[in-house]
Parts: C-alpha cells; sequence; structure tokens
C-alpha cells in the first residue's frame, strides 16, 4: 500500500526534531451541497530541525516515531513569508 503524502504548512516548531503541520482540505457538505474547509493538525518528524513556522511543506505517512508522531517531513514547497510569522512581544 502506498504512503500517503500531505502538503499543509507549519503552525509550530517548537518542539525537537517535531513540527506541526497543518493540512487543510475542500470538501462538499453531502446534503447542501456547499464548499467547506476543513482542517488538520499532524505532528511530523523534522531530523535536522531545519523547518521553521510559516512555511509550507510536504509530509509522508511512516511508522509510528512516537505517541503523537507518525508522519516525517519529506520537503519544503515554499519558504515563510515575514509577515506570516508572528513575533514574540
Amino acid at each position: 500500500m502506498p504512503k500517503r503524502i500531505l502538503q499543509g504548512t507549519v503552525v509550530s516548531d517548537k518542539g525537537d526534531k517535531t513540527v506541526v503541520v497543518l493540512v487543510e482540505r475542500r470538501v462538499k457538505h453531502p446534503l447542501y451541497g456547499k464548499i467547506i474547509k476543513l482542517s488538520k493538525k499532524y505532528h511530523a518528524h523534522d531530523e535536522k530541525n531545519e523547518i521553521r513556522q510559516g512555511e509550507t511543506v510536504r509530509i509522508e505517512e511512516c511508522t509510528p516515531i512516537s505517541k503523537t508522531k507518525s508522519w516525517k517531513v519529506l520537503d519544503r514547497v515554499a519558504k515563510a513569508d515575514p509577515a506570516d510569522v508572528p513575533t514574540e512581544a
């Protein structure tokens, strides 16, 4: 069975070798037919700690690494815009 590959935006990179990726998908409501956005957060393994918050990445399903991590970062699709990344105040 092939591994699933998803694309999303990194919302947190605070964990050691872990990033939280928000994946959004568009689905049609079964009764009303309206297109709605559903989102889900995945914890992904980032071996070199090189992915930063706000970047767009592709993640791949893998064997469980920890209790919550069963995805790994494949590659960076887009760099983060400085305007999108929140600053600490």
